[in-house]
């Protein structure tokens, strides 16, 4: 797949990895449309990338709200080839804290935004990829997932954040397989401790503290990296049902 020709679809798409992510197919020559729930954001960030960019608020967690974005962004450009879910929340919060047992509320949130949410996109964005024209391999369309390293190395208060992508990783396999007669992809990516809106909030010292806890290259993830394998894995065929840490060799400890 040729990310010039791209007709992408992103998630979380005004900021951080998302942003990122719109801006690389933008430069590739390619069209985006960006879902966020920001609409002062994302309207920025949709003029900002230039008249092959879109942007339409939605929401993630709810299927009515996915449903009508992606036909609407699919009538937008002309068809899906590429879906990228980078939309999500990462509220910590210890199971028996010093207040008490963690609310259910608050773990079922964190699972309907980060893994019902990519799980919505996912099936609504490849309903339409499903009737593309094949390319000369017989590819109709690619869907990338955005995992942590917290689905493998979860730390004491992220339970929910880790079952959240623990299981986009475990749905991922799946999906691939049952996609694969379309000729749709289905990866994820495993990002480490990258610069996003939510690190940027933090002192300078805790981002270089951080930073230095990753052997190679011992600073944050930036989100170009994150665009830079998206880009990989849609212009490589043989890349489906796989899970790419991009991490810089990281593993976390229990906190």
């Amino acid at each position: 797949m040729d990310l010039s020709n791209a007709k992408a679809i992103v998630t979380g798409g005004a900021s951080g990895l998302g942003l990122a992510t719109a801006e690389r197919v933008i430069e590739a020559g390619g069209q985006v449309v960006l879902f966020d729930i920001n609409d002062e954001q994302g309207e920025a960030c949709a003029a900002k990338l230039g008249d092959r960019a879109h942007f339409i608020n939605t929401d993630v967690a709810d299927e009515d709200s996915v449903k009508a974005a992606c036909k609407a962004a699919n009538e937008l450009m002309g068809g899906t080839t590429l879906a990228v879910n980078c939309a999500g929340i990462a509220p910590a919060g210890r199971t028996l804290g010093r207040e008490g047992p963690w609310p259910a509320e608050n773990f079922n949130r964190v699972i309907q935004v980060n893994l019902v949410g990519s799980y919505n996109v996912t099936k609504e964005a490849a309903a339409f990829m499903q009737v593309n024209e094949p390319n000369d391999q017989g590819e109709r369309g690619v869907v990338i997932s955005t995992a942590s390293i917290a689905a493998f190395e979860g730390q004491i208060g992220q339970a929910a954040y880790s079952a959240s992508k623990g299981g986009v990783v475990g749905m991922m396999l799946p999906l691939a397989r049952e996609f694969a007669q379309f000729g749709i992809r289905v990866n994820t990516i495993a990002p480490g401790i990258f610069m996003t809106p939510m690190m940027a909030g933090m002192p300078e010292e805790v981002q270089e503290s951080l930073g230095k806890q990753v052997p190679f290259p011992p600073r944050l993830g930036r989100p170009e990296e994150y665009a830079d394998t998206v880009a990989y894995i849609y212009g490589n065929a043989m890349v489906n049902g796989e899970t790419i840490r991009v991490d810089g060799a990281i593993r976390m400890q229990p906190k």
